[in-house]
């Protein structure tokens, strides 16, 4: 989680900056004639800087979301529960999220390795990083893949194969997913919550909208209400 918010937060402020420098619009200019190679005279706006921190925003929660999937959710489960429906895409979503958490630590173990070095070798830049970490990546692929193969995959899912037992909490969980989505869709169909960045930033205080954003706030809570917190004791 903390791997991925670093990683969102650093490309939302990317993006906020480049949002900035290239879209040239808005009426409240708070940097004007900044002068940048390959782009000339440049004009900054408080316009295009809130749409790039709403893009950020929205790139961080997907990321976020990604994050929590990784850790939280049984894969094994995943699949089972839809291998009957669609058996590859299900693999490939168990996959993701088993090679994510591998991937991740990869990436801790190599910035380990590279500071362990000394301070006479050369500094790893982040182009570099990537590479060994892709590289890597296409090399567990290969080897999933190959193993998939002789556990014979290919020839159709077993018919003795059964869904593991089913708790109260994840029907809490699927009904607010459930009732999230619906308050999204309603809340767009309706125009609550619009957001306008040009000419001028207008952003949607009004009642309704206070009122859906509390909504989606009580129902993403409601399923953590009553269940036991599990302490580690060490």
């Amino acid at each position: 989680m903390a791997l991925a918010a670093r990683w969102g937060v650093a490309l939302g402020v990317f993006i906020v900056v480049v949002n900035g420098l290239v879209a040239q619009r808005g009426a409240t200019v708070v940097i004007n004639g900044l002068w940048l190679p390959l782009l000339g005279n440049t004009d900054v706006s408080a316009e295009a800087l809130a749409e790039g921190a709403v893009l950020a925003l929205r790139i961080l929660v997907v990321l976020l979301a990604s994050a929590v999937y990784s850790t939280c959710v049984d894969p094994d489960r995943v699949l089972r529960m839809l291998r009957p429906l669609a058996r590859r895409s299900a693999l490939t979503a168990t996959m993701i999220a088993r090679l994510v958490p591998l991937a991740a630590a990869d990436y801790v173990r190599l910035g380990e390795a590279a500071a362990l070095r000394g301070p006479g070798a050369a500094p790893v830049g982040r182009a570099a990083m990537a590479r060994r970490l892709v590289a890597g990546s296409l090399d567990r692929a290969v080897d999933v893949a190959a193993t998939l193969e002789l556990r014979g995959y290919a020839q159709g899912a077993p018919r003795s194969a059964r869904g593991g037992p089913r708790t109260r909490y994840g029907a809490r969980f699927l009904a607010a997913g459930i009732a999230i989505c619906a308050l999204g869709i309603a809340g767009r169909i309706t125009g609550i919550g619009g957001f306008d960045a040009y000419p001028t930033l207008s952003v949607a205080t009004d009642a309704a909208t206070l009122l859906l954003s509390a909504a989606i706030v009580v129902v993403a809570v409601a399923p953590l209400v009553g269940r036991p917190i599990r302490r580690r004791h060490g």
